[in-house]
């Protein structure tokens, strides 16, 4: 509950937040979103806090190390796209100066997710995409009679196009 009402759909535009948002939602993938809150200052220990320039240093062996830590999700290939995806994210500051400025460039989840995967992220489906943009505010997806959907909506108003 603290979680819809303090933090889902509030606009996020700090990169490193962004890439945790994406890479916690490729992690709940065939998961419920509970195990992933419950985890999440586990993988945070256990991804550098999220930070995209250590997490693409990440080797074998630190893959090896995260594979034995019992309060992440314990999955190869997810573990690996994560770091992969740190350094497809690196490659997109190059052109975009931030990952902010290019998330926030989509309003539509498969042109999103068509891209990310043109440009090397993995575990960025559709599915998981859209859930990334409902949870960092790209989309206001708060039911019609939600208080919090009003709120942001009110708040997007008065905030200044990026």
């Amino acid at each position: 509950m603290t979680y819809h009402d303090v933090e889902w759909g509030t606009p996020l535009h700090d990169d490193r937040r962004l890439f945790e948002f994406l890479i916690l939602e490729g992690m709940q993938a065939g998961l419920s979103w509970e195990t992933v809150l419950r985890k999440r200052d586990a993988f945070r220990r256990g991804f550098a806090r999220f930070d995209p320039v250590k997490v693409s240093r990440f080797t074998s062996k630190d893959v090896a190390q995260l594979m034995t830590d019992e309060s992440i999700i314990r999955n190869r290939a997810k573990i690996e796209a994560a770091i992969g995806n740190a350094k497809a994210l690196l490659a997109l500051r190059k052109e975009f100066r931030t990952f902010d400025r290019y998330v926030w460039g989509f309003d539509d989840k498969d042109l999103l997710s068509k891209d990310l995967k043109r440009r090397g992220f993995r575990f960025v489906g559709p599915t998981i995409v859209e859930s990334f943009m409902q949870a960092v505010g790209i989309r206001n997806d708060h039911e019609r009679g939600c208080y919090r959907r009003a709120e942001l909506t009110r708040a997007r108003a008065v905030t200044p196009a990026r």
